[in-house]
């Protein structure tokens, strides 16, 4: 299997884009955790480790990490994006709460297989898709019943 470098070496080379050290180290920071996070939160990581890489960087090579397929995404409303790295990791899908933007991943075969059966009814190819469902964690929703 290739590694995530090797990917996006490949990716930028194809794209016509260059390979260069920050955007080496962005990647290598997104792959040391596996965990949801947002570009600032990854910007101060690369910071506490004094990796020289800009902010401005950090943006732009998470557009081309989700762009090669080795991050996804997650749109988490109030024009919020968290990422996450998918390269060897199961296919999953998302709990999203709109108030303390906590993501909670899960999986269902069900779930699966309806949306199989729907392309298959509608013959159409699925390449991928998202599932993200928006509401209220428990502990969000024990607050909001708590006040006056």
């Amino acid at each position: 299997m290739e590694t995530p470098e090797l990917q996006f070496i490949e990716y930028l080379r194809r794209t016509g884009q260059k390979v260069t050290g920050a955007r080496r180290q962005v990647l290598e920071e997104v792959f040391r955790h596996h965990d949801h996070f947002d570009a600032e939160e990854l910007y101060q990581r690369l910071k506490e480790r004094r990796a020289a890489v800009s902010r401005a960087t950090v943006y732009r090579t998470l557009i081309l990490l989700d762009q090669c397929g080795l991050v996804r995404k997650i749109e988490i409303g109030d024009n919020r994006s968290r990422y996450e790295h998918i390269l060897g990791h199961p296919h999953h899908d998302h709990l999203i709460c709109l108030s303390c933007g906590r993501l909670e991943e899960f999986s269902h075969p069900l779930i699966e297989e309806m949306q199989s059966q729907v392309c298959q009814q509608h013959s159409f190819q699925m390449l991928s898709h998202a599932l993200q469902i928006y509401g209220f964690c428990r502990e969000c929703q024990t607050v909001r019943t708590a006040r006056p």
